[in-house]
């Protein structure tokens, strides 16, 4: 078995003028996106396969608590008060009664600090973020950072927009706080004019806010300032009553990261009236556990979120949710059991040895370039000497053990979870980084590299078909999860992850000469793909997926680098009809075959740093003369390398 899906390609489609379609059209044909999902690809199989998994996991635990280990007792309880939808729908809003009742008490501006300080620590995204942050330019501690937020929609721009799409979801958006107002018992006049005021508060808010492609510059997020400094920028908020409420450890300095957004909050805190407030504040906390709700809130949550933000047409089934549910909030109890049951050794050997291949491969790719200077170069290869590999699973599981979890209120067990984590994020002020931390649990279907540790990180969950098979062609687990990795190690060295040297530290490394032939070289890829359009009338923002597309292309070039370097020996004969070097690029292709809701493509297009399967594919390959080779392509075809191609790494 190579691992190619054959009943994929499309085999009518020419490979040199859309390798996309090639690679995935029939599978794009035969599998229509599910009414529960807003896309449909072959990741989302396996992401299935895994909830699957779980829900076995959690069904049996929670069926037999009596005699199972502590974690499996912990993680069945919060299953079970999850699926308990009769106690959940009797309840009503009753849950957060508690929290509206300290809501309404509030009469003074040091109440209302301490009123976000306790919805925040309860998990509320109420009009800023606080917590831990790793220094940037000291990246063995860790200090205080403080951010913008408080918004409902996805992104600041969502807000400002004023095309008649923008326009009309804000309309759509303004109703559905209307709606919720209204199911916790406002009348019609009350629930409008409140749903007005959270969308004005939230538009002050957004405008005040950075965009997401400048926040991609490191240095445009590091403003480290001490306590009182960062107090000035918005002195109508009673921040010492707000670092009482959170329980902040003794700060001496914070990390404003967005200086301009609690400018503009400040501003609001002086115009907007202390009822206004409370009405924006009652919002978010109905708005952050509206999906824990009775039915009539969870439905209407996702008629807005769901439906008309992302285009899926039915939810999800509660077994999913409460899966996800438990995952994201006890991630490394249930990792710990997923581990044990779907995760080997031999896997972990396997992968180990494809990373240690794709450094090689990239350090000779580093040394080969032909547009950076040897000084840089050394610096890059101690760079990439210094990343630190993660496979599956931490070495030191998270212990929760400090939390009570109910077995039928799961309001309550969400609060506590979250609570919980804040007090652990907070714990972390002023104290040495933990390198040992994970920022995903094992089952996810992802992978990601953290420049400020300098460590690329592969869950157990992604190290399954499509992307990983211990049985298949090693051509194909290059062109897949090769790639994958390739692209985590690239991030090393992409538009933000460049910024920082060996050990984590914001630091600039590289000569003048050098960075200015970077960003040359990665110009290229923003106006690449910036003329790729998902929908008509909607292009890709080339600066806000730089650094993924960089990655991938990168990592196309280390992944086919090292499988040349790992397969050398090997006679290259056909599979499957298939070269060895096709293989690799169909295996790479067909991770990423999908079909996207015209909602979600709008919605990615917007926030998502990364681009669409078809353009992760297409804008690779054209840019590989090693694929036009492998498939005979002409150089005027579309997917024919010629002389714009764009390569940085």
């Amino acid at each position: 078995m190579t691992g190619v899906d054959m009943t994929a390609i499309d085999t009518h489609a020419n490979p040199c003028q859309d390798f996309y379609q090639y690679a995935c059209g029939n599978w794009m044909a035969q599998n229509p996106i599910p009414a529960d999902q807003t896309s449909w690809g072959t990741a989302n199989k396996l992401v299935n396969h895994n909830q699957d998994v779980l829900h076995g996991i959690l069904e049996a635990a929670a069926a037999h608590p009596a005699g199972q280990d502590a974690v499996t007792q912990q993680v069945g309880a919060y299953y079970a008060a999850c699926m308990n939808t009769a106690v959940i729908d009797k309840a009503g809003v009753h849950p957060l009664q508690s929290e509206l009742d300290n809501l309404n008490s509030v009469s003074t501006r040091p109440e209302l600090a301490a009123e976000i300080a306790r919805l925040q620590v309860e998990g509320v995204d109420a009009l800023f973020t606080f917590g831990s942050d790793q220094d940037a330019k000291n990246a063995d501690s860790m200090i205080a950072g403080a951010d913008q937020g408080g918004l409902g929609l996805p992104d600041r721009d969502y807000y400002t927009r004023a095309d008649p799409k923008s326009v009309e979801l804000r309309r759509q958006y303004r109703a559905h706080i209307e709606k919720m107002f209204g199911l916790m018992g406002d009348k019609p006049a009350a629930a409008a004019a409140g749903a007005r005021t959270v969308l004005r508060i939230e538009t002050a808010l957004a405008r005040a806010s950075m965009g997401n492609v400048e926040r991609r510059n490191p240095n445009a997020t590091y403003h480290k300032m001490p306590v009182a400094q960062f107090e000035a920028l918005a002195p109508a908020f009673a921040w010492q009553a707000y670092f009482a409420g959170v329980n902040a450890p003794p700060l001496a300095t914070i990390n404003a990261i967005s200086p301009g957004f609690f400018r503009g909050m400040n501003r609001e805190l002086q115009s907007v009236s202390l009822t206004d407030w409370k009405t924006y504040l009652r919002w978010h906390l109905l708005h952050n556990y509206a999906a824990a709700l009775s039915q009539p809130f969870v439905e209407a949550n996702f008629d807005f979120f769901g439906r008309t933000l992302t285009g899926q047409q039915a939810q999800k089934p509660r077994w999913k949710r409460c899966v996800t549910s438990t995952d994201s909030h006890l991630g490394e109890a249930l990792g710990q059991l997923y581990v044990r049951q779907a995760f080997t050794p031999q896997a972990k050997a396997h992968m180990t040895t494809l990373v240690h291949n794709l450094e090689q491969a990239l350090g000779q790719d580093i040394a080969s370039l032909d547009w950076m200077s040897p000084a840089t170069k050394q610096q890059a290869m101690v760079k990439l000497h210094a990343i630190v590999d993660k496979i599956g699973y931490p070495d030191k599981w998270r212990d929760y053990s400090s939390i009570i979890i109910s077995s039928d209120n799961y309001v309550t067990n969400l609060r506590r979870t979250n609570a919980f984590e804040w007090r652990r994020d907070l714990a972390k002020i002023g104290k040495p980084v933990d390198r040992g931390e994970w920022e995903m649990t094992p089952p996810t279907v992802n992978a990601y590299y953290t420049p400020i540790w300098n460590q690329i990180v592969f869950p157990a969950g992604i190290l399954q078909p499509p992307f990983f098979s211990a049985t298949r062609d090693d051509a194909v687990n290059y062109g897949a999860v090769g790639l994958v990795m390739g692209h985590e190690l690239t991030h090393g060295f992409d538009d933000q992850g460049r910024q920082f040297d060996a050990h984590g530290n914001l630091h600039d490394w590289w000569t003048a000469a050098d960075a200015k032939a970077f960003q040359e070289r990665a110009a290229c890829l923003v106006d690449e793909y910036s003329g790729f359009s998902p929908l008509p009338g909607v292009h890709l923002n080339g600066k806000l997926t730089l650094g993924e597309n960089t990655a991938d292309n990168g990592g196309a070039q280390v992944a086919y680098r090292a499988m040349q370097t790992a397969l050398a020996g090997q006679p290259d004969s056909k599979l499957d009809g298939f070269t060895r070097d096709q293989r690799f690029f169909i295996g790479y292709a067909q991770v990423w075959c999908e079909n996207t809701r015209p909602e979600s493509a709008r919605l990615r297009a917007n926030v998502d740093p990364h681009s669409p399967g078809r353009f992760r594919v297409n804008g690779v390959v054209q840019n590989m003369s090693q694929f036009a080779a492998a498939f005979h392509c002409g150089p005027n075809a579309p997917m024919s390398a010629g002389p714009k191609a764009c390569r940085v790494w």
